[in-house]
């Protein structure tokens, strides 16, 4: 989910632990728990901080490590003892306890986007992604904004974000419905499907779908239930060759396609270089695709330069990386 929702969360797990009566009988815990759930709301994403060093980096490690087993562990003792210090006088044990229950929140909300976690690790590296909510939702965001204007006029905050969280497992129920609805279409209108990657768009009832058969990827959009295909892809093997498995070398094209399950690539020579392209296709977008990674090579197939990350146009990708010319 995005920064804005996991501080909210925070705030709602904070208001739900009102609830322990530990935390509603001494005002000290209490101060120290809405701390902690607050900082564990937000510990897994500490990994953003790798876009500072490069966006490789970023993707090949966002949502892995910090979000493992180990780490949903470990975050909860370093906040709590770290807030102890400061708070002494809280009851550690439930401070630890509710700070705990906000780290396995953040981890348990993500895996429910498209992007997913790496939950799994160290058992798995899979990428855990179900693909029913939206990186931000709307109604999940704005049904914590009621919740917190109810509390902020009198109401029993646990009691409130209890009735939230009930009324948003029904929409988490709702959009799976929504969901297997649309993988069923697919099928329909594709018999030979062999994978399925849905991703929930910021409108309630509209999906980008990647579909892979045996022959071919398809890029389509589901809105009401009908399924609009874009463009279909002849699904080809990475050739065998010393340009591609040069290109294959490169740190941005490494990251990409540890993280990306649906892409085509290209391979275009030019009078003094080579240029390989892999191009995500789970991200249409007016009939663009902006998630790539681009490598550059001399004709002795040594890396120029390279790129992996969003961009919209040919000119900013240009510009960015100060690219050969074609």
């Amino acid at each position: 989910m995005d920064t804005g929702t996991h501080v909210v969360m925070g705030l709602a797990l904070g208001a739900i632990a009102t609830l322990d009566p530990v935390v509603a009988a001494d005002s000290a815990t209490a101060q120290s728990v809405i701390i902690g759930t607050l900082i564990g709301s937000q510990a897994p994403d500490l990994d953003t901080i790798l876009k500072l060093r490069n966006n490789a980096q970023y993707i090949r490690n966002h949502r892995g490590i910090t979000h493992s087993i180990p780490a949903v562990l470990l975050w909860p003792i370093l906040i709590s003892a770290a807030i102890h210090l400061f708070l002494p006088e809280g009851n550690f044990f439930h401070l630890w306890l509710w700070t705990f229950i906000g780290v396995i929140l953040h981890v348990f909300v993500d895996i429910f986007n498209a992007y997913g976690t790496q939950a799994l690790r160290p058992f798995s590296k899979k990428w855990v992604a179900l693909g029913v909510i939206n990186t931000f939702d709307p109604f999940i965001f704005f049904m914590h904004i009621v919740g917190l204007i109810i509390w902020r006029y009198g109401a029993h905050p646990g009691l409130t974000f209890l009735f939230v969280y009930f009324i948003l497992i029904v929409y988490y129920l709702v959009r799976f419905y929504l969901k297997y609805q649309v993988v069923k279409k697919v099928k329909e209108i594709i018999p030979d499907v062999t994978e399925i990657t849905i991703s929930p768009t910021f409108r309630f009832n509209q999906w980008h779908l990647a579909v892979t058969t045996t022959n071919f990827f398809y890029v389509a959009r589901a809105k009401d239930n009908d399924i609009i295909i874009h463009d279909k892809f002849e699904k080809c093997p990475l050739p065998d060759s010393p340009i591609m498995e040069a290109a294959l070398k490169d740190e941005n094209i490494s990251a990409f396609l540890s993280f990306s399950p649906v892409y085509r690539w290209e391979i275009d020579e030019y009078s003094d270089h080579y240029q390989v392209r892999f191009i995500d296709l789970r991200y249409r977008s007016k009939g663009y695709y902006p998630f790539v990674a681009i490598v550059q090579l001399d004709l002795e197939l040594a890396i120029v330069s390279s790129y992996t990350g969003w961009i919209f146009s040919e000119e900013k990708l240009r510009k960015k990386l100060e690219l050969l010319p074609n």
